[in-house]
């Protein structure tokens, strides 16, 4: 199969879900060190990803996120709200156009490297909260990036209408070791299991089935 993809590459369950799944398609994988509380524990999560499958893997730095950018997420574990995934307070967590930024660059490199499509991990879960993983500005986006690349470089959003314990099935069907993602906001060295992203993960396996590897504090 031709390697014709980049794939933004975050670390937690859903972009290593992905990873695996389109691995004999995907040229380069790149995560971004925006500096958010649990940016270096999911990187080197997606650094181990790459090299279980030999796939190149960059990171770019985008430190002006939180310099100027404002989100609970950039603020230290202390600023994280505790609850479900879609309540209101989550809101707090959402970073500025994160997806359109990270996608652009994604988008950058697939052209300078000749590739025509970059992939991204949204699902729909993610819906509620967050507006640049909803189906029409994932629709707009591609539709963007097409225009402004001569060789009409798209995106692949695979997971847009699924759910997070969809996803845990795939990976489970694909082998995949989810104790090496990770995936809590507050970034400490065990999953904290209150913030919403604990609480999304933990009831993805449950609903799937699935045993969770997860190492929570609580």
């Amino acid at each position: 199969m031709t390697k014709d993809s980049v794939i933004v590459l975050s670390g937690g369950m859903d972009s290593v879900t992905l990873l695996h799944e389109y691995k004999d398609r995907i040229a380069l994988a790149v995560s971004f060190d925006y500096g958010s509380n649990h940016n270096a524990r999911e990187i080197d999560c997606a650094k181990a990803q790459c090299k279980l499958l030999g796939i190149e893997h960059i990171v770019i730095p985008l430190d002006f996120f939180g310099r100027y950018f404002r989100s609970s997420l950039l603020e230290g574990a202390d600023k994280i709200p505790e609850g479900n995934y879609d309540e209101e307070n989550m809101k707090s967590t959402v970073v500025p156009f994160r997806n359109g930024i990270m996608l652009s660059i994604a988008c950058g490199l697939a052209e300078s490297r000749g590739l025509t499509h970059t992939l991204i991990a949204n699902h729909g879960g993610d819906h509620a909260i967050y507006p640049d993983c909803r189906p029409g500005f994932v629709k707009a986006m591609s539709e963007a990036m097409k225009e402004g690349t001569y060789d009409g470089v798209d995106i692949i959003a695979a997971y847009t209408d699924i759910s997070k314990a969809d996803i845990a099935r795939r990976g489970a069907a694909l082998g995949i070791d989810y104790s090496l993602t990770y995936s809590c906001y507050k970034g400490g060295e065990k999953h904290c299991g209150r913030c919403g992203t604990c609480r999304e993960r933990a009831e993805a396996f449950r609903t799937a089935g699935i045993p969770d590897p997860t190492s929570y504090e609580s």
